[in-house]
């Protein structure tokens, strides 16, 4: 993602966060089918696998979009971003030496590796062996830090698809930052259920466990202003005449920023609740959902935004946790220890939040505009549906179809997270 504007938002446009591998909805060989795969290395150490004499169904082709994905990743800017993200990479390295009962001795993939970071904690917390997996040619890189850390004997670098790589054995960990914008975007989600229906042992953890996206609406009249309002005087010129234009730019895209919890207008609602041990890609294809609010206060109401959390549960754990959403849905039943998030309950799973009212991540939050606020009161109901979908015509892209009704007036918002 490029770095936040001047102003703090971007509009979906240009280097955007995206993450490493490709979108993996359809299931392939689980576990070590007996073929061979020979292994050779490109000019710069990285392994690269190729099948041989494997007759399970062939992955998905790689597309276009795909290879302009990979492409976006080789830059070093997007990598600085993520890890630069204290948030982010301190719950992960928290997550992996909470669990490293489960990895010291034991073999784990790391999905979409990047600079290899986390293959390393994973080394250091007593992997035996870390495959370090991804598609763009930020694995030379990888495999270049894991020889400067002295760690090649553990972490072994592959550079190529998720849906591509041979790995001649099964493992009993898999880990992946694969989270985009508004939870889904990028549809990296995929390429762990691939992972995991090819080599992830019974009983096996992945990391993280679960996810959560949520919606709420918000009011926002600084932003509105800023674009906006601003046309309506210009150094006492009448540029009103620009107004449809400068909504139609400013909101026609979602856009992605930081909002506090000052901005949300009432508790939100669960979108989609991920379980990453049994989710499949269909039923990531197209995602609705029913919500009803009710303002906690008078104000303009000029959108809704998306934010989400991950869990990182040992499968114990997380069994126990699987029907307990109440657990996830009451943020007052949270709190924040240092920055990181824990469950109010006696597992204390460590959580990555992206919520307005915790510190800032990288990925902000996703707001979809309206072209016009709307005046709510307190305890107004605000009611609808909203679609998430893979686009048709890129399936790393998100199609929003929202409908909402207030004050007796109903109204439909469709746009692309692109």
């Amino acid at each position: 993602m490029f770095p936040p504007s001047a102003k703090g938002y971007s509009n979906g446009y240009g280097y955007q966060h995206q993450h490493h591998q490709p979108n993996g909805r359809d299931k392939f060989r689980k576990g070590n089918r007996g073929g061979r795969s020979r292994y050779w290395r490109d000019e710069n150490g990285a392994r690269v696998s190729v099948p041989d004499g494997d007759s399970s169904p062939s992955p998905p082709p790689c597309t276009e979009f795909d290879m302009a994905y990979f492409h976006s990743y080789s830059h070093v800017g997007i990598h600085e971003e993520m890890i630069k993200d204290r948030i982010r990479t301190e719950t992960y390295r928290a997550a992996i030496m909470q669990h490293q009962s489960y990895i010291a001795g034991k073999v784990v993939v790391d999905v979409g590796c990047g600079t290899g970071i986390l293959s390393i904690f994973c080394a250091q917390a007593g992997a035996k062996r870390v495959y370090a997996v991804d598609a763009s040619n930020i694995a030379v890189q990888a495999n270049e830090v894991v020889k400067a850390n002295n760690l090649s004997g553990t972490v072994i670098v592959l550079h190529g698809r998720i849906e591509d790589v041979e790995i001649n054995e099964q493992v009993d960990v898999i880990i992946s930052e694969w989270m985009g914008y508004m939870l889904l975007y990028e549809s990296m989600l995929g390429s762990i259920i691939t992972a995991r229906d090819r080599w992830l042992k019974p009983g096996g953890l992945i990391l993280p466990s679960n996810a959560t996206l949520y919606m709420a609406p918000v009011t926002h009249p600084d932003r509105y202003s800023a674009s906006i309002d601003f046309w309506r005087n210009v150094y006492g010129i009448d540029m009103s005449a620009m107004l449809p234009l400068a909504k139609q730019c400013a909101f026609e895209e979602p856009s992605v920023e930081t909002i506090t919890g000052e901005n949300v207008l009432t508790w939100p609602h669960v979108v989609k609740h991920v379980d990453c041990y049994t989710v499949t890609g269909h039923e990531l294809e197209s995602i609705s959902t029913r919500y009803k609010f009710k303002s906690m206060m008078r104000a303009p109401f000029h959108g809704f935004a998306f934010w989400f959390d991950v869990e990182f549960s040992s499968p114990a754990i997380f069994a126990s946790n699987h029907d307990a959403l109440s657990l996830v849905v009451e943020s007052s039943n949270d709190y924040s220890v240092g920055g990181q998030k824990k469950r109010a309950n006696p597992n204390e799973a460590l959580v990555l939040s992206t919520a307005p009212e915790d510190p800032p991540t990288h990925w902000q939050q996703t707001l979809i505009y309206f072209y016009d606020p709307i005046e709510v009161e307190q305890d107004q109901v605000i009611e609808g549906s909203v679609t998430l979908s893979q686009s048709k015509e890129n399936t790393r892209f998100m199609n929003i179809h929202l409908e909402y009704a207030t004050g007796g007036r109903s109204f439909v918002k469709e746009s692309v997270l692109r």
